[in-house]
């Protein structure tokens, strides 16, 4: 099983080109990613490694993630930013 990023090489790979991804990115793993399971941490570990461009258009709608798993983590951070 491949080790997990620690917390502060996570919150550097939060820091994106784009503004939008930052805010929905940087907070939640400061107030939602200790609460995932170690299969979904994995899962945003891929969700990280996805290009801007992508993710952009998976967090506003315009798009969904081919990867189920990482669709439905792309929905869990939206609706947190939501609340």
């Amino acid at each position: 099983m491949p080790e997990l990023m620690s917390k502060p090489k996570l919150r550097w790979a939060c820091r994106r080109g784009m503004l939008e991804l930052d805010i929905l990115l940087a907070p939640f793993v400061e107030d939602g990613y200790d609460a995932l399971s170690l299969e979904q941490k994995q899962v945003f570990e891929q969700l990280l490694a996805s290009d801007d461009p992508d993710l952009f258009a998976w967090f506003m709608g315009h798009g969904k993630a081919a990867d189920p798993a990482i669709q439905s983590l792309v929905e869990t951070i939206v609706r947190r930013v939501r609340v």
